[in-house]
């Protein structure tokens, strides 16, 4: 009996505190605004990216700094063709870009596993990058991306059908 007692009085005392929490909590809420993320997006805050296909055409997208080409071409539904097969986890050369010399030399230090994937890469340039590994940052703004003329991506045949 006096066990049940004491359980008794233990979960009285813990009911309580739990509410003086829940007041604090609510008292607090009203009189502060917390976030759980960054300012929203706003267009302002995009970053405008020019990229050329395969047949020559311009195709303008916008991405948010710290998104790479990648995710641009993902997140804006752009149509190229085998592109990022690996899905940007750097098990292929397909989100290979060509860029010219200025924007080549912002685009940051390239890492050993880039190089070795971009040796698989059709049409090597010495401005050549693999579109994930390029992060989007307001210096690279109205920047012009090449998607080259062929991809190595071993879902296709050897006639470039899928």
């Amino acid at each position: 009996m006096a066990l049940v007692t004491a359980l008794r009085r233990l979960a009285q005392i813990s009911l309580r505190e739990h509410s003086r929490r829940t007041s604090a909590v609510t008292w607090l809420m009203g009189q502060r605004s917390f976030t759980a993320g960054t300012q929203p997006l706003r267009s302002d805050n995009k970053v405008t990216i020019n990229f050329i296909n395969r047949d020559g055409e311009k195709i303008t997208a916008k991405g948010s700094p710290g998104d790479t080409l990648l995710d641009v071409v993902i997140n804006e539904d752009l149509d190229f063709d085998g592109f990022g097969a690996c899905e940007g986890t750097l098990a292929c050369s397909t989100c290979h870009l060509i860029f010219d010399e200025e924007v080549y030399k912002k685009l940051g230090p390239i890492t050993d596993e880039e190089m070795d994937m971009l040796d698989l890469a059709y049409g090597l340039t010495d401005t050549s990058r693999l579109g994930c590994q390029i992060c989007l940052t307001k210096s690279l703004e109205g920047m012009v991306a090449k998607v080259p003329d062929s991809v190595a991506d071993i879902r296709q045949t050897k006639d470039g059908s899928s």
